[in-house]
């Protein structure tokens, strides 16, 4: 797989390093000569220009690329190549950078975005799912579907405790991928029990998002709220 990675800063570097040492060829682009230096992912390719620019994704060989990863400081400049990306030249897959929380909502189809990946958001859920029992916790957002990867640690006090996944009435669009037990993961069949303590992991649409935290924990049920807006200076 072909990948080019707009932003050669600490987080693209680290992207580039993993996906080079899963065998996939990879594309450095930014914009500063600072920060394109080859002694950093000597096994990527780099390139010195503006992934902003058309002529410079051209250079890049965008036509080529299976997926664009736009991870600059920027969120402006994340959005603008994920769109020329998509629209110039058909890119099959792309991933964007969200900066600040505040801007999460404009990461979507309509800018070229495929996956929007919020580092504080992320870092959020993973606090939240660290600590919280009976709580709904999101981890992940699959941008295309609008379906969401969430988390609920099975209170002792939720009425399936102990029941067979069989039993549990998900509501629709609503999936049990996977149950963690004593920290070993579980590949669910329907006559598994689920029993309290267990960290469920299920993929589902944001609407029902409530319905299923009242179904799974109602003694914890309480109004969800979108998360405060954070402020964040990210360079």
């Amino acid at each position: 797989m072909r990948v080019v990675i707009a932003g050669a800063g600490s987080v693209g570097r680290s992207i580039a390093r993993e996906l080079i040492h899963n065998g996939h060829d990879v594309l450095l682009v930014d914009k500063e000569a600072e920060a394109v230096q080859s002694t950093r992912v000597p096994e990527a390719a780099w390139l010195l220009a503006d992934a902003c620019e058309i002529s410079s994704l051209h250079e890049a060989g965008l036509a080529e690329c299976d997926v664009v990863v736009a991870a600059t400081g920027d969120d402006k400049a994340n959005l603008v190549t994920s769109l020329l990306a998509k629209t110039e030249f058909g890119v099959p897959r792309t991933v964007a950078r969200v900066n600040n929380p505040r801007n999460e909502w404009m990461f979507d189809e309509s800018w070229g975005v495929d996956v929007a990946v919020s580092t504080p958001r992320l870092m959020t859920a993973l606090v939240e799912e660290a600590v919280s029992v009976g709580d709904l916790v999101r981890l992940f957002e699959f941008q295309k579907g609008r379906s969401t990867m969430v988390e609920l640690t099975l209170p002792a006090t939720s009425p399936y405790a102990g029941r067979l996944v069989n039993d549990v009435p998900l509501p629709r669009d609503t999936t049990l991928v996977g149950i963690i037990r004593d920290g070993k993961p579980i590949a669910p069949t329907r006559d598994d029990p689920v029993e309290a303590g267990d960290e469920l992991l299920l993929l589902t649409v944001p609407d029902v998002e409530d319905e299923l935290e009242s179904l799974l924990s109602p003694a914890h049920r309480v109004p969800r709220s979108d998360l405060d807006e954070l402020d964040l200076d990210h360079g």
